[in-house]
C-alpha cells in the first residue's frame, strides 16, 4: 500500500504555545483529511452502499475464516498463531488462547456447528493446574472473559445457540482459573499483581490493575461467591484512591507501597482500560489536562504539565468510550485526527510524534490493534453517517492488502515500509473482526444477537459479549439503568411512564403492578420473560437506578449523597460544533471555556458525572440523532462504576507502559 499520495499528511506551518511552563512545538496535521472527516453528512464519491455493505460484511466473514481456519490447521492448540510460516507458539499460558479468545466471534457469526465443537474441546481438554507465571491482566480479560462470554451464550436457549450437552464446563473453568487468580490480589495496598510470563514484578499499571472487575463481578454473579469481585473492586478503589489533587492516576504504581513509579497521565498505554471502568469520576480532569482538541497528550499526573505530545494506537478507543458517554462531538473530531495517521500510512504505529508529524522511533509497528474500527462502530452506531463505512472499508483494505499472510493475518512491523512480522495475536479474532463485522452488519440489515437478540450487551475491553441478563445485573434488587425491574418485597411500586417508553423495542415488556398477580414472583416472572421489562421504581437512589450494587456498609453515605447524584453535571462536556476547518492546518487548540477552570475543589461533586445512561446518549452535542435504543454496549463504565465518595478513599488510604494488551 502507498504511504504516500493525495490522502497522505503533508508537513504543515508549526506554531508554539506555553503550557504550564513547557514549550510545546506541535507541528499541524493537513487539515484536508481532517476536515473532510468532520463535516457533517460528508463522504467520499464513492461512499458505500447498502448492498455494498453486505458484500463488505461477508468479506470481513471470511477475513476471520482464513485466520481462524490456519490457526486450527497449523497452530492449535497452542497459544496463537505464526501466519507467516504456519506455526503455532505458546504465548500465554499455553491453553488454547485463540480458541477461548474467539469463542463468541463464533457465535456472533452463527456457526453454531464450530461453536458448539470448540466448547465441547475447551471444557473437556482445558485445564490451569500447570506451573506457569502469566499475566493477571491478559488472563483475564482474554480466558476468563472469553471463558464467561461462551458460557452465558452457550447456556442459555434465548441466544440460539444453547448447547444441548452444555453442563457450565466453562463456568467451573472461569472459577478455577479466578481462584488461582486470587493470590495476586494478597499485598498490603490489595492492588493485584501484574505478573508477565516468565517475569514476577511488584510494579503493575494503572490499566493491569483496575480492568479486572468486569469479568471477576461476573463470575461473582454467576457463581454467588463475592469474592472475586470483592477483590477486585477493591484493587480498581486503590489506584483511585491514591489519585493525585488534579484526579490524575499515572501510569504504573508499586504494589506494595503504593506508591507510583510512573507519574504521566495519560488515556493510551498503561492506563487506557482503567477509563473504561472509571469513566465517569476521570473524567472531568482527563478532558481538563489531557485534551489538546483534536488530540490527546500525556502530562505530569500531579503538575499537569505537559511532558509526552504523543498520539499512540491504544489511544484510539477513547472516540469509542465518549460516544458511550455521550459526548459525542469531540469523538467525531477525535476519531477523524486518529484516522488522518491511518490514512497517512495505511496503519497506525503505536506512537505517533505530534511535535514532528512522524513515527515515532521505537514504535513503528501495527499489531492488528482493534481500538480505531471499535470507536468507528460505535460512531456509526450513535450517527448513522455513512462516511465511518468508509472509513471501515479503507481499514478492511489495509488489512487485506497490507497484512494478509498465507495462514492468517500478520503484524505490520513498519507502518511505512509495510513490513510483515510472523506475529497474530488472538485480539485480532476477538476485537478486530468482530468490530469491523459488526460495522458492516449494522449497516447491511443488523442479524445477530448484539443488535436483534434477547439481552442488552456489554463488551468488555477484551470485546467478550456479557449479556445484562437478571442474574448478573442484579434485577431483582434494583431498577436497570435501560428501563427499571423492581423487586416487589422491597417495598417499590411497579410502574410505567414516559421515562421508560423511549427505550421500549421488540424485547421490551411494559408492565405495571395491576398487571402482575400479588402471588406471583419476581423469580416467576424472569423464568418466563425474554428481555426486559420495562418501568419506574420510586424511592430508589440514584446509583440503583444505574443498576449498581453496594455493600451494605456503603448504603448509608450513598443514600445521603443521593440527592445531588440525581443531577449530572455536564459542564465538562465540550459543545463545540463539528465544522470545516477554514485554514490550511489543524493545530492542537487552548482548552475551550468549560475547560480553562481550575479543578473542582471537591471531588464528590463530579462523583455523579458522566454516565452512560441510556437517557444521557441520546442526544449529542452537534444535534445528531444518537440512537439511544442502539447505544446498548452500556459498558464496563456502567456496569461495573462505583460512586466512589471521599470517605470511602479515605478508608483506603491516600497518598499523593502497558496497555489493553501491551505489557
Amino acid at each position: 500500500m502507498p504511504t504516500s499520495g493525495p490522502d497522505a499528511m503533508q508537513p504543515a506551518l508549526r506554531r508554539r504555545r506555553r503550557r504550564q511552563g513547557f514549550l510545546l512545538p506541535f507541528a499541524c496535521l493537513s487539515a484536508a483529511l481532517i476536515a473532510a472527516a468532520l463535516l457533517p453528512g460528508a463522504a467520499f464519491a464513492d461512499g458505500v452502499t447498502p448492498s455494498e455493505a453486505r458484500r463488505l460484511r461477508d468479506e470481513v466473514k471470511d477475513m476471520f475464516y482464513h485466520a481462524f481456519d490456519g490457526y486450527m490447521q497449523h497452530a492449535f492448540p497452542l497459544d496463537e498463531l505464526r501466519p507467516l510460516s504456519c506455526q503455532g507458539e505458546d504465548s500465554l499460558g499455553g491453553y488454547a488462547l485463540t480458541l477461548i479468545d474467539s469463542l463468541d466471534t463464533l457465535a456472533l457469526l452463527g456457526d453454531k456447528e464450530r461453536f458448539d465443537a470448540a466448547v465441547e474441546w475447551v471444557g473437556k481438554n482445558v485445564r490451569f493446574d500447570i506451573n506457569k507465571t502469566v499475566s493477571v491482566f491478559e488472563t483475564n480479560i482474554r480466558i476468563l472473559g472469553g471463558l464467561l462470554s461462551a458460557h452465558l451464550i452457550a447456556s442459555d436457549y434465548a441466544t440460539g445457540m444453547r448447547i444441548q450437552s452444555y453442563d457450565d464446563q466453562l463456568l467451573h473453568l472461569a472459577a478455577d482459573l479466578a481462584q488461582r487468580l486470587l493470590p495476586a490480589f494478597d499485598t498490603p495496598t490489595e492492588l493485584a499483581i501484574r505478573n508477565r510470563p516468565r517475569v514476577w514484578t511488584h510494579i503493575t499499571s494503572t490499566a493491569g490493575g483496575g480492568t479486572l472487575t468486569l469479568e471477576f463481578g461476573v463470575l461473582s454473579r454467576l457463581t454467588n461467591d463475592s469474592v472475586y469481585e470483592r477483590v477486585t473492586k477493591n484493587s480498581v478503589r486503590g489506584i483511585w484512591a491514591r489519585r493525585s489533587k488534579l484526579d490524575l492516576v499515572g501510569a504504573h504504581i508499586n504494589v506494595f507501597t503504593g506508591e507510583w513509579t510512573q507519574k504521566d497521565a495519560g488515556i493510551g498505554t498503561s492506563i487506557d482500560s482503567f477509563y473504561e471502568y472509571l469513566l465517569k469520576e476521570a473524567y472531568k480532569a482527563a478532558m481538563h489536562y489531557l485534551h489538546h482538541d483534536p488530540w490527546y497528550v500525556e502530562v505530569n499526573m500531579n503538575s499537569g504539565a505537559t511532558v509526552w505530545p504523543l498520539f499512540n494506537s491504544l489511544q484510539a478507543f477513547w472516540p469509542g468510550l465518549q460516544v458511550l458517554a455521550g459526548d459525542v462531538d469531540p469523538a467525531i473530531r477525535t476519531h477523524a485526527a486518529f484516522f488522518s495517521v491511518w490514512k497517512k500510512y495505511g496503519f497506525t504505529p503505536e506512537g505517533f510524534n505530534l511535535a514532528t508529524s512522524t513515527v515515532q522511533n521505537g514504535q513503528r509497528s501495527y499489531p492488528l490493534r482493534p481500538e480505531l474500527i471499535e470507536s468507528t462502530y460505535w460512531l456509526f452506531k450513535a450517527t448513522r453517517d455513512y462516511r465511518y463505512l468508509d472509513v471501515g472499508r479503507d481499514i478492511l483494505a489495509s488489512l487485506q492488502y497490507g497484512a494478509k499472510c498465507p495462514c492468517g493475518y500478520c503484524h505490520i512491523s513498519d507502518v511505512e515500509t509495510h513490513q510483515q512480522d510472523d506475529h497474530m495475536e488472538s485480539f485480532f479474532l476477538a476485537e478486530t473482526v468482530k468490530y469491523l463485522w459488526l460495522l458492516f452488519d449494522l449497516a447491511a440489515g443488523p442479524d445477530n444477537i448484539v443488535e436483534n437478540g434477547p439481552y442488552k450487551y456489554i463488551f468488555s475491553t477484551e470485546g467478550h459479549l456479557l449479556p445484562a441478563t437478571p442474574q448478573i445485573t442484579l434485577l431483582d434488587e434494583h431498577c436497570l439503568y435501560a428501563g427499571a425491574f423492581c423487586n416487589g418485597t422491597a417495598g417499590h411500586g411497579y410502574g410505567t411512564g414516559d421515562s421508560s417508553n423511549k427505550h421500549q423495542n421488540a424485547n421490551s415488556v411494559p408492565f405495571d403492578d395491576s398487571r402482575t398477580p400479588s402471588d406471583q414472583s419476581l423469580s416467576n416472572i424472569l423464568s418466563t420473560t425474554r428481555g426486559y421489562i420495562k418501568g419506574v421504581c420510586p424511592g430508589l437512589t440514584h446509583a440503583q437506578k444505574l443498576g449498581i450494587s453496594y455493600s451494605a456498609e456503603e448504603d448509608n453515605s450513598i443514600q445521603q449523597n443521593s440527592g445531588s447524584s440525581e443531577n449530572l453535571d455536564e459542564s465538562h462536556v465540550i459543545k463545540s460544533s463539528v465544522q470545516a476547518q477554514s485554514s490550511s492546518v489543524i493545530l492542537i487548540s487552548h482548552p475551550v471555556a468549560s475547560q480553562t477552570e481550575g479543578p473542582t475543589s471537591g471531588r464528590s461533586q463530579y462523583n455523579a458525572n458522566i454516565v452512560a445512561t441510556a437517557e444521557s446518549v441520546g442526544t449529542d452535542t452537534a444535534g445528531a440523532s444518537s440512537h439511544p435504543e442502539d447505544l446498548v454496549k452500556e459498558t464496563e463504565s456502567v456496569s461495573e462504576q462505583k460512586e466512589i465518595n471521599d470517605k470511602e478513599i479515605a478508608s483506603q488510604g491516600s497518598q499523593p507502559t502497558e496497555g489493553r494488551y501491551l505489557t
